[in-house]
């Protein structure tokens, strides 16, 4: 039986990924394909969680090669339990991006026909991950994600989305070829790289060389989860991106990155020799991340701060090393997948409701969408770890697996948890604040060039604006800012012409923020004490999804304790080590 469902999350993507641009032409027949290929996919990953947790790990050596030389796709209790986080999570994101195209009408800015078969890609390369059993095939399952999620954060083509592709992809492209060196030493160290075969050879070589091998291993896992101080490249990455794309990058890319750091710490060098650097990492990683987030005046990009602060109370718990401590970081894992996904799918319906992310320019949407406030506070409470909600159950396991440990460094840890989750209830209760609770009059009209320019992004205005201006001298009319000087030759500079465009751009921009909201009778109102924000009503296939998505977050708590349980379990195997290697070897396999 495990046989035939372990490769059906990695063949079901790719085959639905073929199908989708066969039908491309035909959105709806897309959308349906997409949706029945991740619901298979949910179903899998559901029987095989069942199986591993009541008979154990089993592995599949695909195209029946002998082992070790076999491609090994694994399933032990922590691999189905990521599995059937990431597909649930997908398929929620999934049908929002299908709201979201519905509503948009498909236009030049969301291109689904694209968006789909790319998002089962995506799908597959993590579900490849989670299930590989040898280093190689892990980095082929982190190519494949990261190849499609090129696409994705790329989409649209607009100038910062480009620019944060680019950021996205130097810094990928780095810690892949990092990955790929050490698969590389790895190999010429032990002559293999299938895991339960290493976790066998790698205590035979010299500490030194073990060392260097765990250091670069750890490097390459630490930019993908992005541990500090390896992270500064994430928050400028992902608030660019379209609210699917960044929601389903938020909860799963990184992760992936703490998969891949628990399986190495756990079956290949289980001495703890870097554990000590794991703890200060993950006590920078919170307190930068949350500070980072306090600052911020934008929701993305706030919500991208915590998500790399709340990647530091997973490596709180691999630092430790217990089983308690393990047992918090993977409860803590599921958690904030779906914590983080929903908060940003949340976020894509603030800026659709109020029109913008900036915290100081919304206001009144308690009053004017009691439904879309319900939907950002349950999550946004859940991630500051307010009782009874499964982030506070996480941080209390954590906290405890801390204090269970008595060394100071674990007390320094407990107590930096416990300031972060503190400083993450005062972010979310800014956004609260703000954006939901205040009456709509007291927030400050978008009447600045400047404003504009915080929300239209760095590229989307001139290149110089006049001294002692915040905006562009509008003097001259539009049809001579059209022309454009044309050096000897007639033909027109590309400088040139790049610039005249971002002016009619900034322009507009300029021209939409600053001009009067109009009045009931279809006039500009008098002044910002009669203003009211433009607000757009909600589609209801986007917040349906998002609805469901906060109920998922409410069921983790519902469900806590055999949740907690079956976290508990997989740690154990994952300290004795003895359940993966035997479920590829066999127990009476030389190894």
């Amino acid at each position: 039986m495990i046989g035939v469902l372990a490769p059906l999350p990695v063949l079901l993507p790719l085959l639905g990924a073929a199908a989708a641009l066969l039908v491309g032409r035909h959105s709806r027949l897309q959308r349906t394909v997409s949706i029945v290929v991740l619901t298979a996919v949910v179903a899998v990953s559901v029987a095989l969680l069942l199986i591993a947790d009541a008979n154990g790990a089993a592995a599949v050596a695909v195209g029946d090669w002998p082992v070790p030389v076999a491609i090994m796709l694994v399933v032990d209790r922590l691999s189905a339990l990521m599995l059937i986080v990431a597909s649930t999570v997908g398929l929620g994101v999934l049908v929002f991006a299908v709201g979201q195209g519905t509503a948009d009408g498909d236009d030049e800015n969301t291109p689904l026909s694209i968006f789909h078969p790319t998002f089962l890609v995506l799908i597959a390369g993590v579900s490849y991950a989670f299930l590989a059993g040898d280093l190689f095939n892990l980095y082929v399952g982190f190519e494949v994600l990261l190849t499609s999620s090129y696409v994705l954060l790329t989409m649209g083509g607009s100038a910062p989305r480009i620019r944060a592709g680019i950021t996205y992809v130097v810094v990928s492209l780095l810690s892949s070829l990092l990955f790929l060196a050490s698969i590389g030493l790895v190999y010429a160290a032990t002559g293999t790289v299938n895991l339960a075969q290493l976790a066998g050879r790698l205590g035979d070589l010299p500490a030194g060389t073990q060392l260097l091998l765990h250091s670069m291993l750890l490097i390459a896992f630490a930019i993908k989860a992005a541990v500090f101080p390896l992270s500064a490249w994430l928050p400028d990455s992902y608030p660019t991106a379209p609210a699917p794309v960044t929601a389903v990058f938020a909860g799963l890319l990184t992760k992936v990155g703490v998969y891949a750091i628990i399986r190495t710490q756990t079956l290949l060098f289980p001495d703890g020799a870097l554990d000590d650097v794991l703890m200060w990492a993950a006590l920078a990683t919170m307190l930068i991340g949350i500070l980072g987030a306090v600052a911020q005046g934008d929701i993305r990009r706030l919500l991208s701060f915590t998500l790399v602060s709340h990647i530091g109370y997973m490596v709180f718990g691999i630092a430790l090393g217990s089983a308690a401590g393990l047992a918090g970081a993977i409860f803590y894992v599921v958690h904030h997948i779906a914590i983080q996904t929903t908060l940003f799918l949340v976020a894509g319906l603030i800026e659709r409701r109020g029109g913008t992310m900036a915290v100081d320019r919304l206001g009144g949407l308690a009053t004017a969408s009691p439904l879309l406030a319900v939907l950002f506070f349950v999550p946004a409470m859940n991630l500051a770890g307010i009782p009874p909600f499964s982030g506070f159950i996480g941080k209390a396991g954590l906290l405890g697996a801390g204090i269970a440990d008595g060394g100071w460094g674990a007390y320094v840890l407990v107590g930096g948890a416990v300031v972060t989750s503190l400083l993450t209830l005062v972010a979310m209760s800014r956004v609260w604040t703000r954006a939901f609770w205040r009456p709509p009059a007291q927030a400050p009209a978008a009447d600045t060039a400047a404003a504009a320019a915080r929300d239209a992004g760095p590229d989307d205005g001139p290149d110089e604006a006049p001294p002692g201006t915040d905006e562009p001298d509008d003097d001259t009319p539009d049809d001579e800012t059209a022309d454009v000087a044309e050096p000897a030759g007639g033909a027109t500079s590309t400088t040139q012409a790049r610039r005249t465009g971002r002016r009619g751009a900034w322009a507009r921009h300029v021209a939409v923020a600053t001009a009067a909201p109009e009045g009931g009778d279809g006039r500009p109102s008098g002044g910002d004490e009669d203003r009211e924000p433009s607000l757009q009503p909600l589609p209801g296939v986007m917040t349906a999804a998002t609805a469901v998505m906060v109920a998922l977050t409410v069921g983790l708590t519902v469900i806590a304790g055999p949740l907690y349980g079956m976290t508990d379990r997989a740690a154990r195997d994952l300290l004795d080590r003895t359940p993966y290697i035997e479920a590829v070897y066999g127990e009476e396999a030389d190894r």
